[in-house]
């Protein structure tokens, strides 16, 4: 080793789903809306004035803080916003969590909070789901640094009741819980009116899946006012224009279009649970989603096989390579036609298994 390399930081990083390139594939893998942005996004992107661009961005993010509150009928000092929910999370577990007590979160979940916590020198412990991949309230009731946890839960799309959140919030009233909502417009009933009642509440969204924004990475927290001057503070002191002056602006739009909101939402949802009745009689097993995907196995077909055949035919779903995930897949809720797609060839595949 170099001498120079002994005092390089080290952390096995997050993988996220390929991106793959060209006009003839299914992208079913990283549960990006299928959809476009509300129409008023695409008016407000014409209208644009690049001379606009040569000044730096509001800090604040006033305009698309002020959307949101008339949105959520909160006061504007309740929101943060960042690049993304990664951002937010990332900046939330900076900011709150360090204490020399473990920061708990399951042991299926996201898999940027190990990341996080290993990155920013966090001690951490994974409850593990039970055999129906759901989390025990009662595994957060021991002594704990902090707890973050998606609702609904992903990969395996399944939402938890709000009073088992609020049970979970009753046993930690002494540090912050985050409750990471980033598909909870799919079918799930938010947090958000608990964080009146609990000061040491974030409940977090994002642009990127419902609202069909994910490549301008835009995510939000609500939370109590001191909850969010501890966040903008760290951000503050570490980077004051994070958000671009597009993003503010085209974010702002997307929050005001409510009925464009409900329809595609509403669209996606409806294909899901036509997907549950036709993978269903196709032989595959999953949770019962509240999410924009599945959580599919198979009793023949082995998934990595599967994901591999699929992948070769240019259909791309998400395989995870870990413990008690590895004979299953997520697949993304796409437009009536690519799930046809995917459905045809799966019939014909089965067929040889």
């Amino acid at each position: 080793m170099r001498p120079w390399e002994a005092n390089i930081r080290r952390v096995v990083p997050y993988v996220p789903g390929d991106q793959p390139k060209g006009s003839r594939l299914i992208k079913l893998n990283t549960n990006e809306n299928p959809y476009p942005p509300a129409p008023g996004v695409a008016k407000a992107l014409r209208e644009m004035d690049p001379e606009a661009f040569r000044k730096y961005p509001d800090p604040s993010s006033s305009c698309l803080v002020e959307a949101l509150a008339a949105r959520y009928g909160v006061d504007k000092e309740r929101i943060f916003v960042g690049v993304g929910s990664d951002d937010v999370i990332g900046m939330a577990f900076l900011t709150f969590f360090n204490s020399e007590k473990p920061v708990l979160f399951p042991d299926i979940s996201y898999s940027f909070y190990p990341v996080w916590a290993d990155l920013f020198g966090i001690p951490h412990k994974t409850p593990a789901l039970d055999g129906e991949f759901k989390i025990r309230p009662e595994d957060y009731y021991q002594e704990n640094g902090g707890v973050v946890f998606p609702n609904p839960n992903a990969p395996t799309g399944i939402f938890m009741p709000l009073n088992q959140v609020e049970d979970i919030l009753r046993h930690n009233r002494d540090v912050v819980v985050i409750v990471d909502e980033a598909y909870i417009d799919f079918g799930g009933t938010s947090a958000l009116p608990l964080t009146e009642k609990y000061e040491n509440l974030l409940v977090v969204q994002t642009f990127s899946k419902s609202r069909a924004m994910a490549g301008m990475r835009i995510g939000f927290a609500v939370g109590h006012p001191d909850l969010i001057r501890a966040l903008s503070d760290v951000k503050y002191s570490y980077n004051s224009y994070t958000m671009n002056l597009p993003s503010q602006i085209l974010g702002a739009e997307a929050v005001k279009d409510q009925v464009y909101f409900q329809e595609i939402t509403s669209r996606i949802i409806a294909t899901r649970e036509r997907a549950k009745e036709r993978l269903g009689a196709l032989g595959f097993t999953f949770p019962d989603s509240m999410t924009n995907f599945l959580f599919v196995t198979h009793e023949r077909a082995s998934a990595r096989e599967l994901f591999a055949a699929l992948k070769r035919e240019q259909i791309y779903v998400r395989y995870f390579d870990q413990p008690r995930l590895d004979n299953s897949l997520r697949i993304t809720i796409g437009t009536d036609g690519e799930m046809e797609a995917l459905y045809a060839f799966l019939e014909n595949y089965l067929k040889t298994v």
